[in-house]
């Protein structure tokens, strides 16, 4: 439900509308329009509610919304979420390249692969230092070693980091260190974890699970946004089907559809999709044609010797290629590629 003002209606009736809300016991968000004041109502509403809160003076309307995901729908927010990470924006229609190693092996591996993807015109370093695996045998990560040798490449190239985070008790750590927690497929309805990363007052890319449904992967980035954490960022990345020629099946109309349903951006993650290096250049296109944000490429200066994921990671010289195409079917779209990045993290550090 949501409850629209009027125009040119007072900082005082807002107020007291969102009063209103909580005392009757629910939770209300503010969302200012170009020319009006909407406040969403949040938790199980009931009809007689909308002559409650339509009496109320400066309000114009009380409407119910149809969708279970309330934050996160254009009905609640019709104008595109844009997120910020230092100077880049995601979502205001260019198109951005967040890349790197699968996982974070060597210092001397990640700032090689920094400085490559920074030189192809990337706009964001990715890298896991902690990483979800299938065996509990395989590499699985550095860990806080990994940050650290993150934040070394961050600090050599100026590109912002994107890394995953997996369990609720390191989001604090992650968050001193990353300028974007990634909650990866196997994560996208861990609840505690998505209400801790809620808090922790750090843009977050939440990716599809690796069978979850539109309206499920909108529910859960409505719990990290009912925390106050409204960059949200949205990754498709693939669901499992029963096709086994490729790693996943990578669900193209799901970016067209997402951003009809919700105003959050959406990035396309061909290599998690794929698992081949020579289809992420294809299906990366595809996604950006479909009308993604970005991209989140896996890049490694020697695929073969990655500790993880070599067969989907591109060369450096492939990443350039990549992105020499993806430019021109943004210039044919009309969508620029966004500005070079630079990272602010430890700005922000320093503030909270």
């Amino acid at each position: 439900m949501i409850v629209v003002m009027k125009a040119g209606s007072t900082e005082e009736q807002i107020i007291h509308v969102q009063k209103t809300i909580r005392e009757l016991g629910f939770k209300d968000h503010r969302i200012h329009g170009e020319e009006r004041t909407v406040v969403a109502v949040l938790g199980h509403v009931y009809p007689e509610l909308i002559d409650e809160l339509g009496s109320i003076e400066g309000v114009d309307s009380v409407v119910r919304i149809s969708k279970p995901f309330k934050l996160a729908s254009r009905e609640v927010h019709p104008h595109n979420t844009i997120v910020k990470i230092g100077n880049l924006s995601i979502g205001d229609g260019s198109v951005c390249f967040m890349a790197g190693p699968c996982s974070v092996d060597s210092e001397e591996n990640v700032i090689e692969a920094a400085r490559a993807v920074k030189a192809a015109g990337g706009h964001m370093l990715r890298g896991g230092a902690f990483k979800p695996r299938s065996s509990p045998y395989a590499f699985r990560g550095h860990g806080e070693k990994g940050l650290h040798i993150l934040a070394t490449a961050r600090q050599e190239t100026g590109l912002p980091i994107i890394t995953e985070v997996m369990d609720a008790r390191d989001v604090d750590m992650v968050a001193q260190h990353a300028d974007v927690l990634q909650i990866g497929a196997r994560n996208m309805q861990n609840f505690t974890l998505l209400d801790e990363v809620g808090k922790a007052g750090r843009p977050v890319m939440l990716k599809r699970g690796l069978s979850g449904t539109i309206e499920e992967w909108l529910l859960a980035a409505e719990y990290i946004l009912s925390h106050g954490n409204r960059d949200v960022i949205l990754c498709e990345r693939g669901i499992r089907t029963f096709e086994t020629a490729t790693r996943n099946t990578f669900d193209v109309n799901a970016i067209p559809l997402v951003k009809k349903l919700s105003h959050l951006p959406v990035i396309g993650d061909p290599s998690h999709a794929t698992g081949k290096w020579y289809l992420v250049e294809p299906v990366g296109l595809a996604a950006v044609a479909a009308g993604a944000d970005g991209l989140i490429i896996e890049v490694h200066p020697n695929p073969d010797h990655a500790l993880s994921d070599g067969a989907q990671s591109l060369t450096p010289e492939n990443f350039q290629k990549l992105t020499d195409k993806v430019a021109r079917v943004a210039e044919a779209l009309g969508r620029p590629l966004a500005q070079p990045a630079v990272a602010e993290v430890t700005a922000k550090r320093k503030a909270s």
